[in-house]
């Protein structure tokens, strides 16, 4: 079937389109929608879900959020564990992904075993852990007395939970990281590393000449990745503690304080306004490791 030439031209320009509209329609559906909603639950005052009503527009929300402890406590909480966690897995990943990039015996067992967290279920892993930190049997503090470190109460104490946390977080962060990094490394053209053995290179200095600074894209997009996934602590949080925000509710994430005013305080406007404070967060963090990126693009650093 023969067409005109305006036909075949709009034909031309409209096809692509129709083949991303079911697409499109997804992402306006179950995540443009979403975010609008919520942005504009925010500012409703006394608004409720089922009637679908509300007394008015206005910050009244926001100023409840940014006064209560709760949510300051839950701030602190989310960004000391995305400190901790994204920079000290990374670093781990860094290294590990170098090590399983390697033509060594036996690297499948190694890497099948770095990788077990992404196929297994986080409740299940993170009730493992429950177990492993326990005070008077835990395997962890069973480890610690070898070196005549007394029994810690992980996920007992107030004083540890946090950190009991952090050190569950670098665990099941890591095999996404590794992996990533591991396809990063094996795009390195291998003349790269072939010029420097015959200029006598060390491996160490290889590493750090070579290696890192051709890995870096991508060790900037996992940085990127896990500061998202690590501002939206909440799987690890809840097995670990028996669905509490820590031993005395003292360890709220803003997550876990989007979950408390839905389901507790069935305060949807309060719950709305978080969760734009965190949106915010996230993108304020990405744009900075975006920036810091293109500043060492610049000077030459990539």
């Amino acid at each position: 079937m023969k067409y005109s030439p305006l036909r075949r031209k709009i034909l031309n320009i409209t096809e692509p389109y129709l083949y991303l509209l079911p697409f499109l329609i997804g992402i306006i559906i179950f995540i443009l929608y979403p975010v609008i909603n919520v942005f504009l639950i925010s500012f409703k005052e006394e608004y409720s879900y089922l009637k679908n009503t509300y007394n008015g527009w206005s910050l009244d929300n926001y100023k409840q959020v940014f006064a209560d402890p709760k949510f300051r406590s839950a701030m602190i909480n989310t960004l000391l564990y995305v400190l901790f966690v994204v920079p000290i897995s990374t670093a781990i990943a860094i290294i590990f992904a170098n090590l399983l990039n390697q033509k060594i015996k036996g690297a499948a067992i190694f890497q099948t075993a770095f990788f077990m967290p992404m196929v297994t279920c986080i409740t299940a892993v993170g009730l493992v852990w429950r177990f492993m930190y326990n005070k008077k049997y835990g395997v962890i503090n069973w480890f610690l007395s070898l070196f005549g470190i007394e029994n810690i109460g992980w996920v007992t104490d107030s004083k540890w939970s946090l950190l009991a946390l952090i050190i569950f977080g670098i665990w099941n962060i890591l095999p996404f990281t590794i992996i990533l990094l591991i396809s990063g490394l094996q795009n390195i053209n291998e003349i790269y590393y072939t010029a420097a053995k015959v200029d006598g290179a060390k491996n160490t200095k290889i590493f750090f000449k070579i290696t890192l600074p051709l890995l870096s894209p991508t060790i900037f997009l996992v940085s990127i990745i896990n500061t998202i996934s690590a501002f939206k602590v909440f799987s690890e949080l809840y097995p670990l503690f028996n669905g509490k925000p820590g031993p005395y509710y003292n360890l709220y994430t803003v997550v876990y304080y989007i979950r408390y005013a839905m389901m507790e305080r069935r305060d949807y406007g309060l719950a709305a306004a978080a969760a734009v404070i965190l949106f915010i967060c996230v993108m304020i963090f990405t744009i900075f490791q975006l920036m810091v990126r293109k500043q060492m693009k610049i000077r030459g650093l990539k």
